[in-house]
């Protein structure tokens, strides 16, 4: 079967922040199907939306080379996130871990189980920037506009600051 390269996002925002990223990249690329060929630094980044009082995130970005289409790759990011204790029950609130499929391919799709390119994609420096660290020249397949560019045209990329050396996670096989 021929694999396709996703890029997702990682956040987390509870306890051990770090931890939870490692933990999060290790199960990913422990399922049959998923290989993480590179991560981001991490960044520490200010909350966008929900309550005013949780706590800053740790966000990276992660390219995976995948066998699964794109919903079952969604569902192991889903179970990923439910071994690590994700509750949902604030829109937008704290949490230990959270994955979002960014890009998957050159795929195109809007359904309400899933939208690629991530509906938000475009616009979040907590995303581009850690993006611009392992793809920089990667084009948005529905603007057609590299990740650089788009990271150039955020009206303000302020906010972040790097956390980590490049080694900060490895695979464990």
């Amino acid at each position: 079967m021929t694999a396709s390269i996703a890029y997702i996002g990682l956040g987390s925002n509870v306890g051990d922040r770090l931890g939870y990223l490692r933990q999060a990249l290790d199960r990913l690329h422990e399922n049959d199907g998923v290989d993480v060929t590179a991560v981001s630094h991490v960044y520490e980044t200010e909350p966008v939306g929900g309550p005013v009082d949780q706590g800053w995130f740790f966000n990276a970005v992660a390219q995976v080379s995948t066998t699964h289409q794109p919903m079952p790759l969604l569902a192991t990011m889903h179970e990923v996130e439910a071994t690590l204790d994700r509750v949902r029950t604030v829109k937008d609130g704290p949490r230990t871990i959270d994955l979002d499929l960014l890009l998957f391919g050159s795929e195109i799709r809007q359904d309400e189980s899933l939208t690629l390119p991530h509906p938000r994609f475009a616009e979040r420096a907590f995303v581009l920037v850690p993006m611009c660290d392992i793809a920089p020249d990667v084009r948005c397949p529905a603007s057609s506009r590299s990740v650089r560019t788009l990271l150039g045209a955020l009206p303000r990329v302020d906010g972040l600051q790097r956390t980590t050396d490049s080694d900060w996670w490895s695979p464990t096989d």
